[in-house]
């Protein structure tokens, strides 16, 4: 089958998709990966075809606009203002998507682009199903990951899933209306169309493992989970890491992926003194929040490197506890301290914190060296935090994410 999978977002809302790519490819698909051109290198070597669209992540989480989300100190507030941002962001997008979408004989749509991936199918007439990292449906089990994750009681849960829900058909009103006039596409309304595939139970596969987050019981038929879509990656480690991580104990490694910081010069120093109290060395990465450590016996920066093959090698993983970052830490089998930043972090760090990987969070906001440097002693101390990260990495690498996405293709051909 013609395979196009759709995405949009960061380096974490993409990767994995290179991986689940290569995977399909290798079953004899021939599959097109449509996202952000920034990240074609992504997918170098994969196998996977690459359609770019417009819209650049990493300008738009500098801009001023992108910047502002840490003006809002509610979940609510922060996903109000990105969804302002994603509007026109999506209906840039459209046409690059139903172009791509016109040589496939089936959509995958990530949960970034799912109203529009569905719509376009529909347009289209083509089958089509969702690839989640995140579960998105509303649940009485926990709170909306894209709120933070905090629990608000069972119907407080399931409001806030339908208010998220509900804030995501409103961003692609203008796309939409876009198909309709300038594809000729006779399409309802986002809400509308949500509803009757959710009657209709659209085929949703979540790529996180139920070790991590078991399927909620009050969750409809077709929403399944598939397990984890690990991204492809053939690069090395560069030679000043690898001479670092021989140069004495293992370090921790501290980044914050695709957030943004309001100062990343006052983090960067706390970070730094954090590791010093804790008598660690350290790998600073400097990602989209610009953290810089002035390169020194017991500490380094690096730019993007190998999650894959350098965390294994880690005493312990400081991260912003996105979707994608958190999965590589969980594979590598090391303790970790979560640093929430926005929308799904507050999510995934209550998750490593609840599954004993991690000994606490420490949420940006409350981020200093004093706060931190007490996590890491507890991270690197306490054996029973890298016992637990693992037991569950065993877990993991028995699992295959891949085959349940290649069934359901399986499932939507005649």
């Amino acid at each position: 089958m013609r395979v196009v999978i759709m995405t949009a977002g960061s380096r974490g809302d993409v990767a994995p998709y290179t991986g689940l790519g290569a995977g399909l490819a290798r079953s004899g698909h021939e599959v097109t990966l449509a996202t952000h051109g920034l990240f074609e290198p992504l997918a170098a070597g994969s196998g996977v075809r690459f359609h770019p669209t417009p819209v650049d992540p990493h300008a738009v989480s500098h801009s001023d606009r992108g910047r502002g989300l840490h003006a809002s100190t509610t979940g609510l507030g922060k996903l109000l203002r990105a969804a302002s941002m994603a509007r026109s962001a999506a209906e840039e997008m459209t046409d690059s998507l139903v172009q791509a979408a016109r040589g496939a004989d089936v959509v995958l749509a990530a949960g970034a682009v799912a109203p529009l991936g569905r719509a376009i199918a529909e347009g289209l007439h083509l089958p089509s199903l969702g690839l989640f990292l995140q579960p998105q449906h509303p649940t009485r089990e926990f709170g909306a990951p894209m709120l933070g994750g905090r629990s608000l009681g069972t119907l407080g849960n399931h409001l806030g899933g339908r208010a998220v829900i509900s804030a995501v058909d409103r961003v692609f009103t203008q796309a939409m209306h876009r198909l309709r006039t300038r594809h000729g596409m006779a399409l309802r309304s986002p809400s509308a169309s949500r509803r009757a595939h959710e009657r209709a139970h659209w085929p949703v596969l979540h790529g996180f493992s139920e070790r991590v987050v078991p399927r909620p019981g009050d969750w409809r038929p077709g929403l399944d989970i598939a397990g984890y879509w690990w991204p492809h990656d053939t690069r090395t480690l560069p030679g000043e890491v690898e001479e670092f991580l021989a140069a004495g104990p293992p370090p921790v490694f501290v980044g914050l992926g695709s957030a943004t910081v309001p100062d990343p010069g006052h983090l960067s120093a706390e970070i730094v003194r954090a590791l010093r109290a804790a008598g660690l060395r350290g790998i600073v990465q400097q990602g989209w929040a610009g953290l810089t450590a002035h390169s020194d016996d017991d500490v380094i920066t690096v730019g993007d490197v190998p999650h894959a093959l350098l965390f294994p090698r880690t005493a312990a993983v400081v991260h912003h506890a996105g979707a994608g970052t958190t999965a590589a830490v969980l594979r590598a089998g090391v303790p970790t301290i979560p640093v929430p930043v926005q929308f799904d972090g507050g999510f995934w760090a209550a998750r490593l914190v609840a599954l004993g990987t991690a000994p606490c969070a420490v949420p940006l906001r409350r981020l200093t060296a004093g706060t931190l440097a007490p996590a890491l002693r507890r991270a690197t101390g306490e054996p029973r935090h890298r016992d637990r990260a693992r037991e569950l990495a065993r877990g993991l690498a028995g699992e295959d994410g891949v085959a349940p996405v290649l069934a359901a293709l399986d499932r939507l051909t005649p």
